[in-house]
């Protein structure tokens, strides 16, 4: 299989718009049955659902942003920021964290740096380490990514003894273009998705990290 191909195959398992990803980004490999609608679902009284915007993110210096195009690569990409709430082992705080991570992969797509999205995921999510993979490969030998942008328009929590904290989460994700050096595409974009997908995460000594990430289907 090409390195494009390889590409194209981690993207459509990590997109999520039902919770998850949409994009570059959706889970393939999960449980069967048909999509579930994030937005349509009525939460329980231990489930909270409200709009997530993305989390605040502060620009790296004072030049203004610009984002990729086929002259070339996002500029002044603004860095996310986690929320101190997002510090908190509450239903507040996973909501905070999640819309943390999502924030922080869309600045992986723009920047081509997974470090910080290394940092909060943990060796058993499986699905973040695909991503972190499929950007840096997207990245390779003077590429880069345009379009792809993330957002996470509504998140719903779980958060009660005795069951793993995660969330369900409405993904979107613009078309994605990866482009060659001379500003060409690379392969074909890959088309906007709206997805849902399950995200599991542990609190520790280091707040919150994310366990487990998987498509919901």
């Amino acid at each position: 299989m090409t390195s494009h191909n390889v590409f194209t195959s981690r993207l459509i398992r990590s997109g999520g718009v039902a919770i998850l990803l949409a994009a570059v980004v959706m889970l393939a490999g999960c449980a069967g049955g048909a999509p579930a609608d994030p937005g349509t679902a009525s939460p329980t009284a231990t489930e909270s659902t409200s709009p997530s915007p993305s989390a605040t993110p502060t620009p790296t210096n004072s030049a203004a942003y610009k984002p990729a195009d086929a002259s070339g690569p996002a500029r002044n990409v603004p860095v996310p920021v986690l929320p101190d709430v997002a510090k908190t082992e509450t239903k507040e705080g996973l909501e905070a964290f999640v819309r943390y991570w999502y924030a922080t992969l869309n600045y992986a797509f723009e920047t081509g740096k997974t470090e910080k999205l290394v940092e909060i995921s943990g060796p058993s999510c499986v699905f973040c380490h695909g991503l972190q993979d499929g950007v840096a490969e997207a990245w390779s030998d003077g590429r880069w990514v345009s379009g792809g942008k993330i957002e996470t328009p509504a998140i719903s929590v779980k958060f009660e003894p005795g069951v793993e904290p995660h969330a369900v989460v409405q993904v979107l994700q613009e078309t994605i273009e990866i482009r060659k050096p001379d500003g060409s595409l690379f392969q074909a974009p890959t088309a906007a998705t709206n997805t849902g997908s399950r995200a599991a995460a542990t609190f520790g000594s280091t707040g919150w990290t994310m366990t487990d990430l998987g498509l919901i289907r």
